[in-house]
């Protein structure tokens, strides 16, 4: 991408179609519509939005063009959906919007991609064989080069609080297994290329969420914390990065504990997501780091239950947009 590359358009994929990505698109559009730096299109079957005021168009480079009075909508073939019907037949559409938005930002037309929520059950029964978005946004980067240590990695952002995972789509028994001294390595390395990168920050300070309850409290009620934590900790401080042993994940995240850090790496994914979403429900992103492309997406599931009645609420959606713009600016100038 060139310097301007902070200011092209947003990818917006479609999500699934029977879920409420549809509804907070058009929800996300109108609140934004006024502001050229959010200008994006999503790649779409255009009758998704029959009664939004639309533009379909050739290239997504058009999307400025018509952004302040239609939703530009990057024209995708698929068949009928019903809000709130998910269906396996919906899955090549699906998969395929998120390959294009993919394509569009490695060859430098988009400045990001920002996936709206899919359902992983609806993707499997067709054959999809990656654990989720990350895993698949890692698949599509093989063969090109991130600004900083390869990911993928996940991490949650609500507020102030920015929050990595060394595990994630697994069983809480699986996870503890999965939880070696190399893995934390890994992902707390990317995380810091991204708080500098990405998030502008130029001496970024990590904490290391505990595995047991109180950190182990001392090898009583757990061993990683000595035998695998603390000792990944004391390899990237000798790298010259801040930071800390494992702390107890129960004290870690209140206000006044968040002042002392730029962003936590938790284990596992319920100790990592549930005080992001207690924090800011509503508002919290999911943050895919260590790519070679800017991914956000907003920090809930497809909401099936709720999907056509028009209440859903495209918070989280607007924010992945703005914080992708954030990202954007950072990492490009």
């Amino acid at each position: 991408m060139t310097s301007t590359a902070s200011r092209l358009p947003f990818a917006i994929t479609m999500g699934d179609p029977t879920g409420i990505g549809p509804e907070i698109t058009i929800k996300a559009w109108t609140a934004l519509r006024a502001y050229p730096e959010f200008t994006f299109a999503v790649i779409a079957p255009p009758a998704l939005f029959s009664d939004t005021p639309h533009r379909v168009l050739d290239h997504i480079d058009q999307a400025a063009e018509f952004f302040a009075d239609a939703l530009p909508v990057l024209p995708f073939d698929g068949i009928p959906a019903q809000a709130g019907q998910p269906d396996a037949k919906h899955a090549p559409t699906i998969i395929g919007s998120i390959e294009t938005a993919v394509e569009l930002c490695l060859a430098g037309d988009c400045a990001a991609v920002v996936t709206n929520p899919i359902a992983k059950h609806v993707l499997y029964d067709a054959g999809f064989r990656f654990p989720g978005h990350t895993e698949f946004l890692g698949h599509l980067s093989q063969g090109h080069t991130p600004p900083y240590a390869a990911g993928p990695v996940m991490m949650l952002a609500a507020q102030n609080l920015r929050v990595g995972l060394v595990t994630v789509h697994m069983p809480l028994k699986t996870a503890a297994a999965e939880v070696s001294t190399d893995a934390i390595l890994r992902t707390a390395r990317v995380m810091l290329g991204a708080l500098r990168t990405d998030f502008g920050i130029s001496a970024p300070r990590l904490a290391l969420a505990g595995l047991n309850p109180h950190a182990g409290e001392d090898g009583a009620l757990g061993r990683e914390e000595i035998e695998i934590i603390n000792p990944a900790a004391e390899i990237l401080r000798a790298e010259g990065h801040d930071v800390t042993d494992a702390q107890p994940a129960d004290t870690l995240f209140h206000a006044e504990a968040r002042e002392g850090y730029d962003a936590v790496l938790a284990m596992y994914h319920d100790q990592g997501l549930i005080p992001v979403k207690t924090l800011d429900f509503h508002g919290g992103v999911n943050i895919t780091l260590g790519l070679p492309f800017i991914r956000t997406s907003p920090d809930h599931g497809t909401a099936f239950d709720i999907a056509g009645r028009g209440i859903a609420r495209p918070d989280s959606l607007i924010a992945a947009i703005r914080k992708a713009r954030d990202i954007a600016g950072h990492r490009h100038g």
